[in-house]
């Protein structure tokens, strides 16, 4: 099961220090992890310069002092949401157009240190850039052997299927993945989860999708909802104070008792052994949290506990 979870290295190069990042990556490997997600803007926000592009810089340092690692390992990237000038996202993030996609791609293999990404997203819409042009810059990618699959994140469902039959019409490659977030508690309806992009929320509508087109992915991201579900100095946000969420709760401890596990493991578990295809990515600071997560993804639910946790309201 450990395809199925991904590192997530967005803070990597930054509140993550080098050390603890590449003990990280080194356990995570170690373990038999696969996937290492990671962007061109991570982290602008967290960088003096205003500027991403440090996660990236720190993977390939780990890569460079590696050899042979990079065999083992897949990498996923996006472009799209780099500030083009400091201090102000998202009014000037970097968008979609052909040459943003072009230059990002260059971009991110410089400082990866590798000639190739096993996965290409499409970080978030761009309301300038047709989507023709769009899906035409990310198809010459694979065309030219630099980007494996592409995905798109924090897209309608809309514009995902549009983006594909684009690319159909034209005999090219489309999105094979989405990446959005994806936990088992729902927000109140009304609201939308905080640490979400407009359309980064995974809707009933995103599941219906998905289960008709099963070459779709489901890369879901804050899928531990930042550490919320076991740690008592992080309340839930506002938006989860309801009925809904106390009796999802109630049937998450059900099984965390019957498991022996804790509230991670079974969500990770409830994730990762369903009838969708989903990768949840986690970031984590600790050795202790990635250990969690990898027990998480190797916990196997039984069909009793999995019909239980679906059908909490």
């Amino acid at each position: 099961m450990m395809d199925k979870l991904a590192l997530g290295a967005m803070l990597f190069g930054t509140v993550t220090d080098e050390r603890r990042s590449f003990e990280l990556l080194d356990r995570f490997v170690d373990a038999g992890g696969v996937w290492i997600d990671t962007a061109n803007c991570y982290s602008f926000w967290e960088d003096p310069s205003g500027f991403g592009g440090q996660s990236e810089e720190l993977l390939g340092r780990w890569l460079a002092s590696r050899p042979g690692v990079r065999d083992r390992v897949r990498i996923s990237t996006k472009v799209g949401c780099e500030p083009t000038e400091a201090g102000r996202f998202p009014e000037t993030a970097e968008g979609l157009s052909a040459g943003v996609v072009k230059n990002g791609i260059e971009g991110s293999l410089r400082r990866l240190g590798t000639d190739h990404v096993e996965l290409y997203w499409a970080h978030k819409p761009d309301p300038v850039t047709p989507l023709e042009e769009t899906v035409a810059a990310f198809d010459e990618l694979v065309s030219a052997g630099v980007v494996g699959r592409l995905g798109g994140s924090n897209y309608p469902v809309w514009q995902v299927e549009r983006a594909r039959r684009i690319a159909r019409d034209q005999g090219g490659v489309g999105f094979t993945a989405v990446q959005q977030h994806h936990t088992y508690l729902h927000p109140r309806p009304g609201t939308r989860p905080t640490v979400v992009h407009r359309f980064g929320a995974v809707t009933d509508e995103v599941i219906h999708y998905l289960e008709h087109h099963p070459d779709m992915a489901l890369w879901a991201y804050t899928p531990l909802l930042s550490g919320r579900y076991t740690r008592a100095d992080k309340p839930m946000p506002a938006e989860y104070d309801h009925a809904g969420t106390a009796n999802r709760l109630a049937v998450l401890d059900e099984v965390v008792a019957e498991t022996g596990a804790n509230r991670n493991r079974v969500v990770l578990a409830w994730l990762t052994g369903g009838d969708l295809d989903v990768t949840p990515i986690v970031g984590v600071s600790t050795v202790e949290q990635l250990d969690d997560a990898i027990a998480g993804v190797s916990l196997e639910l039984t069909a009793d506990q999995r019909q239980r946790l679906d059908a909490a309201a």
